[in-house]
């Protein structure tokens, strides 16, 4: 075989490789571009994100960690909402829409949730493939950091705390 074959084919891998991790490690990449049907039937558009702090909570009812932190997710919104910061719950396609009904309405999120019927956002922003997948997205719309599995929320506020004092 070509030895600059071998090259180009080694520096696509790498570029690909450094890619991957770059998002892993929460690198700025801009959020996929999405619509998101709401539980009242309204839809947010992966733009309507801009401008504020977001916290893209991709979950399902029947994911323990996932209705564990909840609370958690919760009490991060109420502290910070006024100051910027929004969350966005994305119940996974195979959640059943009653159930995520259920639990939005008897838990009284006061944030959006939004199902993903078809499973595009879950796939726009991944793939999404485990839950819970979370993604802090910052005023310009650029996700800061993805984490995979109940958040440090002590290291989550101080990433908060300063996204929100940046223009």
């Amino acid at each position: 075989m070509n030895k600059s074959l071998v090259g180009v084919g080694l520096a696509a891998l790498l570029a690909v490789g450094a890619g991957a991790y770059y998002l892993a490690a929460g690198g700025n990449a801009a959020a996929p571009m999405a619509t998101y049907v709401l539980l009242d039937g309204s839809q947010k558009t992966t733009s309507d994100l801009q401008g504020r702090v977001t916290l893209v909570n991709f979950w399902a009812t029947s994911c323990v960690t996932c209705v564990g932190e909840m609370p958690k997710i919760i009490a991060t919104y109420d502290k910070y909402h006024a100051q910027g910061f929004d969350t966005l719950a994305i119940a996974m396609s195979y959640d059943p829409p009653s159930y995520v009904v259920n639990y939005a309405q008897t838990r009284k999120l006061p944030f959006p949730v939004a199902i993903d019927n078809t499973g595009a956002a879950a796939q726009a922003w991944g793939p999404v493939q485990l839950t819970p997948t979370t993604f802090l997205v910052n005023k310009r719309g650029q996700i800061v950091k993805r984490f995979i599995g109940e958040p440090d929320f002590a290291e989550l506020h101080k990433l908060i705390e300063k996204l929100l004092v940046e223009t």
